[in-house]
């Protein structure tokens, strides 16, 4: 008698003690992720009143789209958590082509005119999102199965490294001509991460980036509003942008303690996205420098939680994965604190899970709901391993 072998068991196994640490760290990080979204929809409602009233004529149109896509977010946690994380590796190429032909979609779209300015959404009426979050997630899980798979040649630069490169390249482009640099910089470093772990030779990839850096730094410098962005960032206090000025008295105001829920003042029509890009000024005004540690720290805790997940992992697929989510979320979450407290240029990058937007906190809800899976799927392929030393100790397997 023999039991069937289970999808993780067909790829190599991490050299992980088997343990509870997995489970737990998937059930804190659930927790993190709650208390997150939480604060997010009493900050973005406090950050965004004025706004709305002034947008919308209603203080709390904010308030509700936030907290029914937080309710919604929990939902797919939960839903993503319970299901067998395989699936996204059996469905990865097709997500990475659809996300592919969306950005070639919004580019013709805005060559023919019926995009105006920057082509980054999709969708119609409140269904729109952009599609460099889906991209995102797209390479990660595309590039975990391929890192998983192909692991014999992987290394092998005609078989293994240019197929990525290209693939990954394609994606950076197309999302970089939207204009959206910071985003495409940023999936770009996810790819290049996820080949360096999966054991793409280091010389190939200082190879690439001692080509691909000049050419950014050239594409950067031939906007004029990117220009403008460094020179606020690297001149003295009279090249600050008044973004970046209403963002650093903000951040003053606050002081150790904070001014007190609702008591910001840099958030009444002073400072431009107080309620995305720049949230976490409210939170440090409000909240002082206690708040905001207190957000750094839960992001802390979601890449260590991430971390567990990923070396105690059941597969190597799984293993990518848990490793790209988590360092696109508290990636993207630390360079939009870093832009908030004037320690690089400004990006167009929110803050997960506490900044205003819909789609995307779905996206990094999917990722929460897949690091849940993958937790759990470990302790299935445990008990299917003790099933079978029960078995064969009992002579009951031939």
């Amino acid at each position: 008698m023999a039991l069937d072998d289970s999808p993780a068991e067909s790829m190599a196994l991490l050299p992980a003690q088997p343990g509870r640490g997995d489970t737990i760290a998937g059930k804190l990080l659930f927790l993190i992720v709650a208390l997150l979204m939480c604060i997010g929809v009493v900050v973005v409602y406090s950050s965004g009143a004025g706004w709305a009233e002034q947008k919308y004529s209603d203080p709390q149109y904010f308030l509700w789209r936030q907290l029914t896509f937080a309710v919604a977010g929990m939902a797919l946690i939960f839903v993503v958590g319970t299901i067998d994380y395989h699936i996204f590796r059996k469905i990865s190429k097709l997500f990475l082509f659809v996300s592919i032909g969306l950005l070639a979609l919004l580019l013709l779209l805005k060559l023919a005119h019926v995009i105006h300015g920057a082509a980054r959404r999709i969708g119609f009426g409140p269904l729109k999102f952009q599609a460099s979050d889906l991209a995102k997630y797209a390479i990660i899980f595309h590039f975990s199965r391929l890192l998983s798979e192909k692991k014999e040649y992987i290394k092998d630069l005609h078989d293994g490294y240019y197929p990525m490169l290209i693939l990954l390249m394609t994606v950076v482009a197309l999302v970089a001509l939207e204009p959206n640099f910071s985003t495409a910089s940023l999936i770009a470093i996810i790819g290049f991460t996820l080949m360096f772990i999966g054991g793409i030779r280091i010389k190939y990839l200082l190879a690439t980036a001692s080509l691909l850096i000049p050419i950014a730094a050239v594409f950067a410098i031939a906007a004029p509003y990117r220009v403008a962005r460094l020179v606020s960032f690297s001149g003295g206090e009279k090249e600050l942008s008044y973004q970046v000025r209403q963002a650093l008295l903000g951040l003053g105001n606050g002081g150790l303690f904070g001014l007190g829920l609702g008591a910001s003042k840099q958030r009444d029509l002073y400072l431009p996205l107080s309620y995305n890009d720049f949230v976490f000024v409210v939170i440090g005004e409000e909240y002082g420098f206690i708040g905001a540690m207190v957000i750094l720290l839960l992001f802390t805790g979601i890449f260590v939680c991430g971390i567990i997940i990923a070396k105690r992992a059941p597969d190597l697929f799984g293993r990518y994965v848990a490793v790209g989510v988590t360092f696109a979320i508290v990636f993207f979450a630390f360079i939009n604190i870093a832009v908030a407290s004037h320690l690089m240029p400004t990006t167009g990058v929110a803050l997960p899970f506490i900044s205003y937007g819909g789609t995307a906190l779905l996206f990094n809800s999917l990722g929460i709901g897949l690091l849940v899976s993958i937790s759990r799927y470990r302790k299935k392929v445990e008990t299917i391993e003790r099933a079978q030393a029960l078995l064969e100790s009992k002579g009951g397997v031939s």
